[in-house]
């Protein structure tokens, strides 16, 4: 790919919906799914005199979550209220934080496992609290022009994570989005589902064109309206490229007078992004403290208490399977990727089997196969962590082959059998090492020209041997059908 005449500079805030069981300042239900407007209260409608009280178990969340991105927590935080105008905003504010947020000044690191880029440290603004707003619906078929709002939403607990801009290709962006959700994820702060609308994305883009020695800016766009991280990455390749074609026009640059910043919504079906509005500034929001909210104090020792709840996170997982368990960074991501529950069940069949590398493979090959044909997760996988380990090291230590090895947990898959049961279930046992060189003798004896092939070192012509061996007798091994032949080949 030939190099763009110009660097994209990406921001980005991310709206993660909290695990909690109600709404941030009342006691409605935070659920998915329910029928419109049957979870609201005067609190998250907005009545009149209605009164909102804080959730802690959402403060608790966030202050993990910051910590989790290596953001500095103060010791005081306010509410402010964020004003503008909006149908499904019945209070015609939104409760947020302004000046005085939850944390701020953290980072992200990101490791690209395509090597496209350098591991990078994504900078984190700020990662505050604030209530979600309702959600239009708008019905435009059949030349109706209707709109209606759900209210549930109203008052959902987010967490608003502002990185710096310091993305600089939608392959960063996706890396960055995949890391951010996993390590949300490890943290058990939110489900991160954004068919759900539990992780929403908007982008902060411009370009920066050096031209004659000087670097200039254009102006920045929002992009709203990202559904997927895939249409993330289609929203920004287009916008890179609209932009560079918008300042090749116009010459307009961040900063001239009568610039301003615009906001752009992602139309996913026609691959283009679409003006909505100018973009506001802080100034237009006219952001004051929330007077029906004391502000929060928290202590050392809350923040201590949500530190030991961090538990081990995926990079450090990861650096954990590559030097203790002699994984790559390949597989150890692809491990750490499945989420802490496949990392502790990979350990647990290590600390009985002891070869991290075999175990890895028959996890990442049968295992994850089996969980995605079933749609189910770990602690729900029929065979548990010492069956699994007994299994592996039947393979290992030559007692069955490898093909054999997955028949056999086929049968304890399909039938909740034991090793040994479905071993017996399927007709296989131990053979004698005298009637497995018996075997081989007579296959010797009537192969003339494989033995003629051995004789010459041409060992593949063992091959031969060995299915003929497994014809005759299926439990037999193939690498001792192998070393029996050989050695006798030797010997004559």
């Amino acid at each position: 790919m030939a190099e763009q005449p110009y660097t994209l500079v990406i921001g980005l805030e991310v709206h993660v919906q909290l695990a909690t069981a109600s709404k941030l300042f009342c006691r409605c239900e935070n659920r998915y799914g329910a029928p419109p407007n049957t979870l609201t209260c005067p609190v998250c409608a907005g009545l009149p005199g209605a009164l909102p009280v804080m959730n802690r178990r959402a403060y608790e969340l966030s202050v993990r979550a910051a910590l989790g991105l290596n953001c500095e927590i103060p010791l005081f935080t306010k509410w402010d209220r964020k004003n503008y105008f909006y149908p499904d905003l019945p209070k015609g504010f939104q409760t947020s934080q302004f000046d005085l947020p939850l944390s701020q000044h953290g980072y992200l690191e990101i490791i690209d496992p395509d090597e496209k880029f350098e591991t990078r440290r994504i900078g984190i603004i700020r990662a505050h609290l604030e209530e979600d707003a309702g959600k239009s619906l708008h019905d435009e078929t059949s030349g109706k022009a209707d709109s209606l709002i759900d209210l549930n939403r109203c008052g959902t607990p987010l967490l608003e994570i502002v990185s710096e801009p310091d993305l600089r290709s939608a392959e960063e962006v996706a890396v960055y989005l995949s890391e951010l959700k996993l390590l949300l994820s490890y943290l058990e702060v939110s489900d991160c589902n954004m068919q759900e609308g539990s992780l929403r994305v908007d982008a902060n883009v411009n370009l920066h064109i050096t031209e004659g020695g000087e670097t200039k800016a254009t102006p920045i766009v929002e992009v709203k309206n990202l559904n997927s991280f895939r249409a993330v990455g289609r929203a920004l390749e287009y916008e890179a490229i609209r932009q560079f074609d918008a300042w090749n026009e116009t010459g307009c640059c961040l900063g001239d007078p009568g610039v301003t910043k615009e906001t752009r919504g992602w139309d996913d079906g026609a691959g283009v992004t679409k003006s909505q509005r100018s973009k506001e500034e802080s100034s237009d929001y006219r952001y004051f403290p929330e007077p029906d909210l004391p502000p929060v104090a928290t202590t050392e020792e809350e923040i201590d208490v949500q530190k030991k709840k961090l538990g081990r996170l995926p990079a450090d997982l990861r650096v954990l399977l590559v030097n203790k368990h002699q994984l790559t960074p390949y597989d150890s991501g692809v491990l750490v990727n499945q989420g802490r529950e496949l990392v502790e069940y990979f350990e647990a069949v290590c600390r009985r089997m002891g070869d991290g590398k075999v175990v890895s493979n028959w996890i990442q090959q049968d295992v994850m196969r089996y969980l995605g044909e079933h749609a189910i997760t770990i602690d729900q996988y029929p065979v548990d962590t010492e069956s699994f380990a007994e299994l592996l090291q039947a393979v290992t230590g030559g007692k069955l082959s490898t093909g054999r090895g997955r028949e056999v947990l086929s049968c304890m898959l399909e039938n909740t059998l034991s090793v040994e049961a479905a071993m017996e279930s399927l007709g296989i046992a131990d053979v004698d090492s005298d009637e497995i060189e018996s075997l081989c003798r007579e296959l010797l004896s009537a192969n003339p020209q494989v033995v003629d092939d051995l004789k010459e070192g041409k060992q593949k012509a063992v091959g031969a041997l060995i299915g003929q061996a497994k014809r005759k007798n299926p439990n037999v091994q193939p690498s001792q059908v192998k070393e029996i032949c050989l050695r006798m080949v030797q010997e004559m």
